[in-house]
Order: structure tokens, then C-alpha cells, then sequence
């Protein structure tokens, strides 16, 4: 097994599976395409990648067959709804919450009319992002892409799938880029909760999908400011060795940061255990000020990792 580690000065912060994301639009839908900043397709012109048939819009009648299908199953689910109530089941909703999706595009020219997930001039960093993250010519029941991120860069590995082991990685590096090339993060929440849009420096940007993507982009999307260990009141810093002790011993240190609301996120990760649907493990616990473990139902939404 050969797992991609960090470097002895570098700090370990996620990782997790991640791939272009996919339209999920009628006009768009399973589709998704490489452009110039004139919206022309590039996919052919990117260095080593397989060649691909470009996506094709799906049609306005065929997407407006969809919509009505849907309205069938949604106003079967109403009526089953109402039965159900009817017997006095519990109908009791949950709250929108990471990966819970949007009805509303953010940026309809790309969401609904097109679905770019390369927006690159010639020259620009999107350019060089590895053909395997393209689901459309990596096969993910023999091959898996991860994104990693650490304090100095964010890189992007393959490994082939073990069905018999999904735990068995053979990491092979396909890109990398340091942080200080990345320019935005941003969570794009339509459809399916769980796309990103990361934009480069140059200008250039990739949309991209993770089952993880909340852990993904918690240290990308503002700088975190960690607070050392020896910085804590002895209260605090027990607490989050008390915290530390219930893991193995192989766990990454702890990660501290203050929240707004002036409790404490404490993060554990375990780079040394990767799944291959999820990627590695990691622990977090909300402390007070006062270096008292808060219980989730007295979070305040600070507390949550954003």
C-alpha cells in the first residue's frame, strides 16, 4: 500500500474522492463540457487526454418530457403524502443541510444553459488538471480520483479501485498546485449540494463534485488561523487531549481554531486511513471557553463547520 503522505513541515487537512461535476438541468442534464473564455470546446486541445465526442444539448422536448414525467412522480408523492397524514404518520421534515441541493441556480448561464467545468484561456492553470478526474473517460468502478488538501497545496491523486479492498490505495500523484495559485472556493449548491467551483489566479476555474465536500473546503475557503496547543488554558488543552486519547495513535495533531461565537472546533484527521468512496477519517468536537465539550443540540451556527 502506498498512500500519499505529507511532508514532515507540511500540515495534513483533508482529502476526499472528487471528479467534474455533471449538469443535472434538463438542457444539461449528464452532460458537461471544456470551454474557452468565448464558450468554444477545448477538451481536444488539452495535452494527453483521451479524445471524447463532445456532450450534445439535450433537447427543449426532451427535457420538457422529463419535467412532465416528474410532475407525475411529485404529484404521486403528494397524494401519498396525504394518505399518509391522513393515517396519522409522522411527516416530519428535516432542515436543509450540506449536500441537501438547491432548486436555485446560482449562475443560470452555467447551471441551466451550459455547463462548463473548464473555463480556461490558453495557458492557464485549469488547463494542465488531469484527464482521470473526467468521469466521462475514467471508469470510477476501476479507478478513483481524491483531492487533498494541506497547508502548503492542494494536490489530485488516482488510484485504481480494489473492490475486495477498497482500503488498499496505491496512490499515484496526477496534479498539484500550491495554495497561493488558488484564488476563490466557492460551494455551488445547485441540484445536488455537492459541486465547487474553484477559481485560479490566472483567471481560470474547474467545477468539481465531492461526496466530501464539506471537509474539502472548510480549510480552503477562508484562511484558518490554528491556535497552537501551548496557546489554550489548561482546561481547554485537557479537554482536547481527552479528546485526542479515545483515537489511534497514528491521528494527525489536533486542529484548533476560535469560532465567531468564541467556542473552539477541535479537528482530528487520520491521513494514514484512506476509503476509497469517502477518503480519510477525521473527528471534530465543539468546546467553550471555558473547556467544556458542547453537545450538538447547543451549537450555535457558528459552531458549524462553513
Amino acid at each position: 500500500m502506498d498512500i500519499w503522505l505529507t511532508d514532515p513541515d507540511e500540515t495534513f487537512l483533508a482529502r476526499g474522492p472528487v471528479a467534474f461535476a455533471t449538469g443535472a438541468a434538463g438542457h444539461v442534464k449528464d452532460k458537461r463540457w471544456f470551454r474557452d473564455t468565448e464558450r468554444a470546446d477545448i477538451q481536444g486541445e488539452l495535452p494527453g487526454w483521451p479524445a471524447r465526442p463532445v456532450d450534445t444539448p439535450n433537447s427543449v422536448s426532451g427535457s420538457l418530457a422529463r419535467k412532465a414525467g416528474k410532475g407525475v412522480v411529485v404529484g404521486l408523492g403528494v397524494a401519498v403524502m396525504v394518505v399518509l397524514s391522513a393515517a396519522g404518520g409522522n411527516l416530519s421534515g428535516g432542515s436543509s443541510g450540506p449536500g441537501s441541493g438547491s432548486d436555485t441556480p446560482d449562475d443560470p448561464a452555467d447551471e441551466v444553459e451550459d455547463f462548463p467545468v473548464m473555463w480556461a484561456a490558453p495557458g492557464t492553470l485549469a488547463r494542465t488538471l488531469p484527464w482521470q478526474l473526467d468521469p466521462g473517460r475514467s471508469d470510477d468502478k476501476r479507478y478513483r480520483t481524491h483531492a487533498i488538501v494541506t497547508d502548503r497545496r492542494l494536490v489530485v491523486v488516482g488510484f485504481p479501485l480494489s473492490k475486495k479492498n477498497e482500503s488498499r490505495i496505491e496512490d499515484e500523484v496526477l496534479w498539484e498546485v500550491p495554495r497561493s495559485a488558488i484564488d476563490t472556493v466557492e460551494r455551488r449548491d445547485f441540484k445536488y449540494g455537492n459541486d465547487v467551483r474553484i477559481v485560479f489566479t490566472d483567471g481560470s476555474w474547474c467545477r468539481l463534485r465531492s461526496l466530501t465536500r464539506e471537509e474539502l473546503t472548510w480549510p480552503l475557503i477562508a484562511p484558518r488561523d490554528y491556535i497552537p496547543l501551548d496557546s489554550l488554558t489548561s482546561a481547554q488543552r485537557a479537554t482536547v487531549e481527552a479528546f485526542v486519547a479515545t483515537r489511534h495513535p497514528d491521528v494527525e495533531p489536533p486542529l484548533v481554531t476560535r469560532n465567531a461565537c468564541g467556542c473552539y472546533r477541535v479537528l482530528v484527521v487520520d491521513q494514514l486511513t484512506v476509503d476509497a468512496d469517502f477518503g480519510t477519517t477525521e473527528w471534530d468536537m465543539t468546546m467553550d471557553a471555558d473547556g467544556v465539550e458542547v453537545e450538538p443540540v447547543a451549537y450555535h451556527p457558528e459552531d458549524f463547520a462553513s
